[in-house]
């Protein structure tokens, strides 16, 4: 005999009771007899239009996706769908609408979550809203993909619901609609629960920051291009700056310059406008010529890089001089023995002398060090005496 007698038993026990077979089925498959468990799946189907014929369609399509036969799982689950079963018809539409997008197939992935949405189940409704919107996106379909977002916000979905807000308002932005976006950022914010979501939640936190910079970039540009406002000894010149400093923080660097270009430019509001660009100037007067710190030589270099953006390049390139300078002192120091060239070695002793105070003088200090103990060998002899903070001997 094939089978053993309880088996066979059971089968037999069960032939009438389609709910039964299901039953069988569903736990031959999940102790990995695919092929049995899809026979019992089409006993079901043979029975006709049974209460459990929608719920065989669908463990035999899922049975036979897993085996590899996705054409004949295709048609297992439109056996499934053709039921109008709420629960089992929906969940093949919706298998049958990955089976396609697994495949690359969004042409044909499209109508099977439609059906999916037609059906209305509750469970399946929201993720095939966002597959539709995504869809309609790729295709460039701006309006379509935005009924479905908004529709798919609407559920109240606290797992796709969020997700939707967010993919809809990043669109939103790119189209300069930043007072949209902050509504459907805030209403997928209020489908969070915090404690049980914190990164969904703080994306859409993050979002809806960017939503707000954006809403005050377009404030801001708005006072600009109000004739009265930007020639305002006040308001232009804030509005400028809050503009320039604004524009950066969303990669919009180019337009910062231009802002600070046409501020500049205006001798109405120049100098208030310069003031703002240099208030974090930290110029010594005591090292400026007449003791006016505008006069020392890199300050135009410095208001040049804060405007156009490049103050970190500018820094790198002259903490890189200043520390090649200091490489070279290190090892013309170190060849000095005290003997004739002896003031020339305490002149190089007073050059290396940069205040700690300073926020990278100790660093600096720290690669000076490096760099004498590697050409001397021994780093505590090899420093000048009372470096770097004491007075140089001779003083």
């Amino acid at each position: 005999m094939s089978e053993t007698p309880d088996k066979a038993g059971a089968a037999g026990g069960a032939a009438a009771d389609p709910s039964r077979l299901c039953e069988e089925a569903r736990l031959l498959a999940e102790e990995g007899d695919p092929g049995r468990a899809a026979g019992l799946f089409r006993e079901v189907l043979a029975l006709g239009d049974t209460p459990c014929r929608a719920q065989a369609a669908l463990g035999l399509a899922v049975v036979l996706d897993d085996g590899g036969d996705v054409e004949a799982a295709r048609e297992a689950d439109r056996l499934a769908i053709a039921t109008g079963d709420p629960e089992y018809g929906a969940r093949a539409a919706y298998h049958l609408a990955l089976t396609h997008e697994r495949a690359g197939e969004p042409a044909e992935a499209e109508p099977a979550w439609r059906v999916v949405v037609d059906f209305g189940t509750p469970a399946y409704l929201p993720p095939a809203l966002l597959a539709l919107a995504r869809l309609a996106d790729d295709g460039g379909d701006f309006e379509a993909a935005r009924g479905h977002w908004e529709e798919a916000v609407a559920t109240g979905d606290a797992e796709y619901g969020p997700v939707a807000a967010h993919d809809l308002a990043q669109r939103l932005l790119e189209r300069g609609e930043a007072a949209r976006a902050l509504r459907i950022l805030n209403a997928g914010l209020k489908l969070i629960d915090r404690e049980k979501a914190p990164y969904a939640h703080a994306r859409l936190a993050v979002a809806l920051g960017i939503a707000y910079l954006d809403q005050a970039i377009g404030a801001f540009g708005a006072a600009l291009n109000d004739a009265g406002a930007a020639a305002d000894g006040e308001v232009g010149p804030l509005a400028t700056e809050l503009l320039a400093r604004t524009l950066p923080l969303r990669g919009r660097g180019a337009e910062a310059r231009e802002v600070w270009r046409r501020g500049l430019a205006d001798p109405g509001v120049a100098a208030q406008v310069r003031a703002r660009l240099r208030r974090d100037f930290a110029a010594d007067e005591d090292d400026a010529p007449g003791g006016d710190p505008a006069d020392l030589w890199w300050e135009p270099v410095v208001e040049q890089a804060v405007s156009d953006g490049s103050l970190p390049a500018l820094a790198g390139e002259a903490f890189g001089a200043l520390d090649h300078m200091y490489a070279l002192l290190a090892v013309r120091y170190a060849g000095y023995d005290g003997g004739p060239d002896g003031e020339s070695r305490e002149v190089m002793g007073q050059a290396v002398r940069v205040p700690s105070d300073y926020a990278w003088g100790p660093l600096l200090h720290e690669s000076f060090a490096e760099r004498l103990r590697v050409a001397m060998g021994a780093p505590a002899s090899a420093l000048p005496p009372g470096w770097p903070d004491g007075e140089p001997a001779g003083d």
